[in-house]
């Protein structure tokens, strides 16, 4: 980090030993150190990785993608409801609403731009938007795949891991709209028990099991 040493210590042996040259010197560097501080740190504040709240907020403007969601998300911690349990739901914080989510936490964000970011070099294939969708489930053992029904339909799966309800929520908001213009996704199936592949007739790998 930059800092008035850095410029006091330039100072001519002829005046080094007048302290009020020196004190003059400080002051008057001390706001370039500042400024140069302030410029150094501005791309770890606007880091993906990084970033928290509004700067966070300017990255996902530049991708396309904003963290107010366009309808509430029922994605609260509730007993009775089934994928709101225990480690499943999300706890309603003191300033939520009671309709539910409207506006994603920073973590939530941060991976729905890195999906958002890949969405925008889409190529328009399958594979292309697998790999896309992958992006929300970086680290988790969640795996996605899209099926093609040639029916001008296609469906996304989810096995492995169940994701959090937040991430269900999004996917079938349509918060990530990865389709062919005129292709309609008719279904988001996510395994009945976590770490279990989807079921499935003469098929057994990590997506699909008999």
């Amino acid at each position: 980090m930059a800092s008035a040493t850095d410029y006091t210590s330039l100072i001519t042996s002829e005046h080094s030993s007048k302290p009020k040259f020196a004190a003059m010197v400080a002051a008057v560097a001390q706001c370039f150190a500042d400024q140069i501080n302030v410029m150094q740190s501005i791309p770890a504040a606007f880091d993906l990785d990084t970033a928290v709240g509004v700067q966070l907020d300017a990255v996902g403007l530049w991708a396309g993608i904003t963290r107010q969601l366009k309808l509430p998300l029922n994605v609260y911690f509730s007993l009775d409801t089934v994928n709101l349990g225990f480690d499943q739901g999300s706890w309603q914080g003191p300033f939520d609403p009671s309709s539910g989510l409207v506006s994603l936490d920073d973590a939530t964000f941060r991976t729905l731009i890195r999906a958002k970011i890949a969405a925008n070099s889409w190529d328009g294939t399958v594979p292309g938007a697998a790999a896309a969708y992958a992006n929300l489930f970086v680290g988790s053992s969640s795996h996605i795949f899209i099926q093609d029904n040639s029916d001008m339909t296609m469906t996304v799966g989810i096995s492995g891991a169940i994701p959090s309800a937040v991430l269900r929520a999004l996917i079938s908001g349509g918060y990530l709209h990865l389709k062919p213009e005129g292709v309609r996704v008719n279904y988001y199936f996510v395994a009945s028990a976590n770490n279990t592949p989807l079921f499935g007739f003469d098929v057994n790998n990590q997506y699909i099991g008999g």
